[in-house]
Parts: structure tokens; C-alpha cells; sequence
């Protein structure tokens, strides 16, 4: 079966292909999880971004809609 190899998503790695219809589907790792790099106490209280997108940070939260 054709798939994307694995991707280091920082957070996770994943690896991603589709069936016959088109449906994509993503198998991911648990770890090393989102408390890789946050106080697991804390996880949620401020927008936490993986390295490769720090450098677009004022972007994405210039996006973001307060909840």
C-alpha cells in the first residue's frame, strides 16, 4: 500500500495513505506527546507551537478567535 513514510509532527510521527475512495487516514504515536515541552499542569494555557512554526507565530495567532 502506497503511504507517506513516516513525518516527524514533533509532537507525535505519523504516518498517512488512502484507501480505494479517497479517504485519508493518519496512523500517529502516542508520544512523545504535547507535554513534551509544557508543564503538564499547564497544557492549554498559552498557544504552545512545535519549532518549525515558531517563526510564524504572530501569523497564526493573528488567526486565531478567542473561545
Amino acid at each position: 500500500m502506497r503511504h507517506s513514510g513516516i513525518i516527524d509532527r514533533f509532537y507525535f510521527k505519523s504516518l498517512y495513505f488512502r484507501i480505494s475512495n479517497g479517504i485519508l487516514f493518519e496512523l500517529a504515536t502516542d508520544g512523545p506527546g504535547f507535554a513534551s515541552d509544557e508543564d503538564p499542569a499547564h497544557l492549554g494555557e498559552a498557544l504552545a507551537l512545535p519549532p518549525f512554526l515558531e517563526g510564524q507565530r504572530a501569523s497564526i495567532e493573528a488567526g486565531l478567535r478567542p473561545i
